[in-house]
């Protein structure tokens, strides 16, 4: 790659959608900031410190061709299978989630999720377009995808667990699969959940419950909930002021800095910065599948369309959660939750798709038939 090219490529990339990204990474340090009491430590500096890696990774992976991209595409799925196995090894406790590399440390599973996507979509774009939507073929994917599943499953994170599993049921519906196996598959997953209830450890049990009728266990279980209700209700339609939350200041609020970061939004700019934030994440997703549709492969559109599904999995988890329409799982908002792992998936996924806009025009050739 010579110096003009790599010019001409960084012109094309669409820094419109790389300027929303850093919009979020902008509320992010400003939240962090007010989590820490008006301090940019320990939280603030380090998020953008790491916003800045993942900018650049983003942009490296931008320049990549996107022919390149699509035939490593089986690479990435292998790694994260492995490192997922590398946890059992490395670590003796009964929740297994987290892989120190020494200079960081990562969180398997949820790099597992772009490599899901990556896999899946190379799958389907070598698929006859006569075979599109054939059970066969999606029960391959599907078979293709469980390694990830079930490792995560065994952790145990159930609740990344399931965003896989609708990630994967997702990619296959836009594949091309009839509506009726789509609805029997999830009628299955349905059907399983009484076996999964046995399964689960005794805290997965706890919350769940805990989320039905959060009055049963105020100062336990359901203390995180109660208090997340009482901060998003307190901001109003326009907050208590930046810095004003007593929630979150007066230490109320448990894991303000991560997965109840929204809550703190919520509290201290109101209904107007939630919805603020909730419009951002709104364009990211709608420029991420108008790149997809402008795909001259099946690969690219896949892709694009898989990382938009992912991006509203994060999302609507972590919003459904801190306002209580959903259990309370380890779910943090994309580019604005304090975190590494999560920070550096969306910066490869997003590197990804500026690739498939600068090279939305080359065709991709089908390197093997199933």
């Amino acid at each position: 790659m010579n110096n003009v090219s790599v010019y001409r490529k960084l012109i094309k990339i669409d820094w419109l959608l790389v300027l929303l990204l850093v919009t979020l990474v902008s509320i992010g340090c400003l939240a962090l900031y007010s989590a820490a009491d008006a301090d940019w430590n320990p939280w603030a500096v380090r998020h953008f410190q790491r916003s800045i890696i993942g900018f650049f990774i983003a942009v490296f992976i931008a320049l990549i061709d996107i022919k390149l991209i699509y035939r490593f595409a089986w690479v990435p799925l292998i790694i994260s299978i492995f490192m997922l196995l590398l946890l059992y090894f490395v670590s003796d406790k009964s929740v297994n989630r987290w892989l120190d590399l020494g200079f960081i440390k990562l969180q398997p599973s949820e790099l597992a999720k772009i490599s899901l996507i990556l896999a899946l979509a190379r799958y389907f774009h070598d698929i006859q377009i006569r075979d599109y939507g054939k059970i066969s073929y999606s029960i391959v994917a599907i078979i293709i995808s469980l390694p990830v599943v079930i490792l995560t499953l065994i952790q145990p994170d159930l609740g990344t667990a399931v965003m896989q599993i609708l990630l994967i049921g997702s990619l296959v519906f836009l594949a091309g699969l009839r509506v009726w196996f789509l609805i029997l598959f999830f009628g299955i997953f349905t059907a399983s959940l009484p076996f999964l209830w046995f399964n689960l450890h005794d805290y997965q049990k706890q919350r769940i419950l805990t989320h039905l009728d959060p009055s049963t266990d105020t100062l336990g279980a359901g203390y995180h909930i109660n208090q997340s209700k009482i901060a998003l209700g307190s901001g109003g339609v326009f907050g208590k002021g930046f810095l004003q939350g007593s929630q979150s200041h007066l230490d109320f609020l448990p894991e303000k800095q991560t997965d109840f970061i929204f809550t703190m939004i919520g509290e201290e700019f109101g209904l107007a910065g939630s919805l603020f934030v909730l419009m951002i994440f709104v364009l990211i997703m709608l420029y991420t599948y108008m790149i997809s549709f402008l795909q001259s492969s099946q690969f690219g559109r896949l892709v694009c369309s898989g990382i938009v599904f992912m991006l509203f999995s994060y999302v609507f988890v972590n919003i459904g959660m801190v306002s209580g329409m959903l259990p309370v799982v380890g779910a943090p908002l994309p580019l604005i939750s304090y975190g590494g792992s999560s920070m550096l998936t969306i910066f490869i996924s997003f590197g990804i798709v500026l690739s498939a806009s600068i090279h939305r025009f080359d065709k991709l050739e089908v390197r093997e038939r199933y």
